[in-house]
């Protein structure tokens, strides 16, 4: 594969890291520089969460380390445990400088841990070489970020297709999945439209359906409302419930916004690499919103009053 120009950039960084094919120098700067985005891609629960017994993800002891200038040691995460199960919508919150992104890199199989154990849909991350957690990724990954992280020259629908086309799956198949998601997600009649003529909350939504398009065990969501303002971020949460309840996705979401948080089933608490408190939903999203928002106050955490 090569690049053509400076417009094929995006296109190229995409399927470099989906396919796993070299750019190895700029990939590796992105990653370091936080650009995780680059990996590619309301009222009361009474829903069945899944079998108690079965895991969309499971985290174990994991701890990463990185090395100062002077060769000191910094722990960023300190012996993390997480289980999310089927059908479940975790939020992990907290404040700049966290763990945060670390965290969601090490899950992704972008960066690996210094120890510990990565479980997803039941596969071991850490058993897996380069080639193999690509194609994971590809297919039993999606993936919703703050910047979108869609490619403008193409259209609304050739966007939410992007992994299916990588995975050379039949285009009968994928005209099926595309017209369901896309009738889901309300952007059917914005399809044909190029990236750059659609709404900030239809480009989030084009962003879903290109992290649900594969049918994954697994949706990563990092700050998914950041861009958006307080009309957009109901929408698109709104929309996260809808694809949570049609399709069972399990939904793993780091955001600031207490708004966004407040839809999830349960919301943890991350600062200094360390999961300090857990709010578990009861009751209806104000509920939760109040306990989420005690609970940050409690701690000093950052956070974003979207109300």
């Amino acid at each position: 594969m090569y690049c053509t120009g400076v417009e094929d950039i995006p296109l190229y960084l995409c399927v470099s890291v989906w396919t796993n094919e070299p750019c190895p120098n700029l990939i590796n700067n992105l990653f370091r520089a936080g650009y995780f985005g680059f990996v590619l891609v309301c009222g009361f629960y009474d829903e069945k969460i899944g079998d108690k017994g079965m895991y969309s993800l499971e985290i174990s002891d994991v701890w990463k380390n990185y090395q100062t200038r002077n060769k000191e040691k910094i722990a960023v995460l300190k012996g993390l445990n997480l289980q999310v199960k089927e059908g479940e919508m975790v939020a992990v919150m907290g404040p700049s400088g966290s763990g945060k992104t670390t965290l969601l890199n090490i899950i992704s199989g972008v960066d690996r841990s210094d120890q510990g154990s990565v479980w997803i849909d039941g596969q071991c991350l850490s058993e897996m070489n380069k080639a193999e957690l690509a194609l994971f990724r590809r297919r039993r990954l999606g993936m919703i970020f703050q910047d979108f992280n869609l490619i403008e020259s193409l259209s609304v629908k050739e966007n939410v297709l992007l992994p299916m086309i990588l995975d050379k799956k039949p285009a009968e198949e994928q005209e099926e999945q595309a017209e369901k998601i896309l009738k889901i997600l309300g952007i059917e009649d914005t399809q044909a439209h190029n990236i750059t003529e659609i709404s900030g909350g239809e480009k989030q939504r084009a962003a879903i359906g290109r992290a649900l398009i594969n049918n994954p065990a697994l949706i990563l969501a990092d700050e998914p409302t950041g861009n958006l303002d307080s009309k957009s971020t109901r929408e698109v949460m709104n929309y996260f419930l809808r694809v949570n309840r049609e399709f069972g996705s399990s939904f793993l979401m780091v955001t600031h916004d207490t708004f966004a948080a407040s839809h999830c089933h349960r919301a943890l608490l991350l600062k200094d690499g360390e999961f300090l408190a857990e709010e578990q939903r009861k009751g209806s999203n104000k509920e939760f919103l109040d306990s989420l928002t005690e609970m940050l106050t409690l701690i000093g955490s950052e956070q974003d009053d979207i109300l």
